[in-house]
């Protein structure tokens, strides 16, 4: 199974990078909130015939999870918002090392503490150096950017 879920996910991030910058570029020319609008609105119609002719049957309904559970629709439109705005004025590499830096922390803050349900996996050295090493890797794409904006304000 791990076999098929990692290269999955690989495909997720890449996926999702290519998507922040269409959507960067498109919320440069039409605004922050069109280009949000439109990709969930397609978004919800890919979806909805997914689930209709896809899903299996499920014990629990959307109506009878506990209500806090729906909330991660609202993250989405924050996550979107953020992007959309984000890449024409840092680039998409920038604002996906930040993106997935805000993810390393909040994911290991999620599994450290338990929140929202999950499973106790608690914070060890291993993970702290993932932070580190991430948030070097946010430093060096901030230092090509600005070094590449000095150059562009000099010429």
């Amino acid at each position: 199974m791990l076999t098929l879920v990692f290269p999955l996910l690989l495909l997720g991030g890449a996926v999702l990078a290519a998507q922040s910058s269409v959507n960067g570029r498109l919320g440069a020319k039409v605004g922050v909130l069109a280009s949000a609008w439109l990709t969930f609105v397609i978004g919800a119609v890919v979806t909805f015939l997914l689930v209709f002719f896809f899903e299996p049957a499920h014990s629990a309904t959307l109506f009878s999870v506990p209500k806090w559970q729906l909330t991660g629709a609202l993250f989405g439109v924050v996550y979107m918002l953020a992007i959309v705005f984000a890449v024409p004025r840092v680039g998409t590499a920038a604002a996906t090392v930040a993106v997935i830096s805000g993810q390393l922390i909040m994911s290991l803050l999620v599994d450290h503490f338990g929140w929202l349900d999950n499973d106790r996996l608690p914070l060890d050295p291993s993970r702290l150096a993932a932070i580190v090493l991430l948030a070097g890797a946010l430093f060096l794409i901030y230092l090509s950017n600005a070094r590449r904006e000095r150059q562009t304000a000099s010429a």
